[in-house]
């Protein structure tokens, strides 16, 4: 499918468990240049027996996974037709969705991510384009992160673009070269002790900012063997619960300040991590932790030099979206839209599984 105009559906579930994002976008190709316009967007947020269900899949049995697999496969075909019906939407080139990571261990050889089997394809009446991860983990990489490609596609006027979600990932070029790794949890963590206090998340990071830092933990947080690794590297949930947790529920402090002291950590470890590329430059900030102010204005502390830029709210929320919504796009014309100096894989490759109806 090689052509110049395509209108897609994007989707995108991330770790943090906000919910399903949908974009439905066009995108263009013209002379050697993509560009992009986001139309109808929506979360669904998970009600609270998905959330519970999502976060306890992890230590689920192989019957149990396949059963949730094909369970949330029906759940996200059901979100896909009511946006479908509820915008009107009637011209849909492609349907593109990464599904929701339940496993990421590349180092085992090993991804998983739900919903993404030929029914989805079945149930919304669409060619869809899902599945993104498996095949990197094969050919030797990380199977994340995924969006630089699109970083580079679509925002190439930055010289950083940052997400901050369950955690935060950042891509550049050097050289030729695009680099993109995972920096440091972010909402998997802030969202798990805003739980505690009863709150869905922490809104505008006011109970982090209300808290004190408690430099024992900062320092022990700071020197947690991953971030001593060079990249290519990737988190998965895995690490929140098995590193992260158990030294953030070992200290006796508030859950404030365990909120406060996290915030801090992850702006230290974000500020490092641009820094040691360049000490001025234009950094892209999207996600749904840029509405944390008290992290953004700690991220602007850390490093003064760096003009920060938040775009608008579409922009911020749905570019995950959109950028699965281009890597379908790209597998359809048989191009890269996976690469190699970030993920680690063996080579550039043309990733995802093609399901028609």
């Amino acid at each position: 499918m090689s052509k110049e105009n395509y209108n897609v559906i994007g989707i995108m579930s991330g770790t943090s468990l906000d919910g399903v994002d949908l974009a439905y976008v066009s995108l263009m190709y013209k002379e050697g240049n993509w560009s992009f316009k986001l139309h109808e967007v929506q979360t669904i947020p998970y009600d609270e027996a998905w959330i519970n269900r999502l976060q306890a899949a992890i230590d689920f049995d192989d019957q149990a996974l396949a059963r949730l697999n094909k369970d949330y496969t029906s759940l996200l075909s059901g979100i896909i037709n009511d946006f479908i019906i509820s915008n009107k939407i009637v011209d849909i080139d492609v349907i593109c969705s990464h599904g929701h990571t339940i496993l990421h261990q590349p180092q085992n050889g090993f991804t998983l991510q739900i919903g993404n089997l030929q029914e989805l394809a079945s149930h919304v009446n669409s060619l869809v384009v899902c599945d993104f991860r498996v095949q990197d983990v094969v050919f030797g990489g990380q199977g994340a992160p995924l969006v630089p490609i699109g970083d580079r596609l679509l925002f190439s006027e930055y010289d950083f673009c940052l997400n901050l979600g369950g955690f935060s990932n950042i891509s550049f070029e050097v050289g030729k070269k695009r680099i993109a790794y995972d920096i440091c949890p972010v909402n998997t963590v802030l969202n798990h002790y805003a739980n505690i206090l009863g709150h869905a998340y922490d809104d505008g990071g006011k109970i982090a900012a209300s808290g004190t830092v408690d430099s024992k933990l900062l320092g022990l947080l700071n020197n947690l063997d991953y971030y001593k690794e060079d990249y290519p590297k990737s988190l998965g949930f895995e690490f929140v619960k098995e590193v992260v947790l158990p030294i953030m529920d070992n200290s006796t402090i508030s859950v404030k300040d365990k909120l406060c002291t996290f915030v801090v950590h992850s702006a230290m470890q974000i500020a490092k991590a641009v820094l040691k590329e360049r000490q001025e430059g234009n950094l892209l900030i999207t996600g749904g932790g840029v509405y944390n102010s008290f992290l953004i204005e700690k991220l602007e502390e850390f490093m003064p030099s760096i003009n920060v830029t938040i775009p608008d709210n579409k922009t911020i929320e749905y570019k995950e979206a959109l950028i699965f919504a281009l890597l379908g796009v790209l597998k359809l014309r048989g191009e890269t839209n996976v690469l190699c100096s970030v993920t680690g894989a063996k080579n550039d490759h043309s990733s995802g599984v093609v399901f028609k109806t």
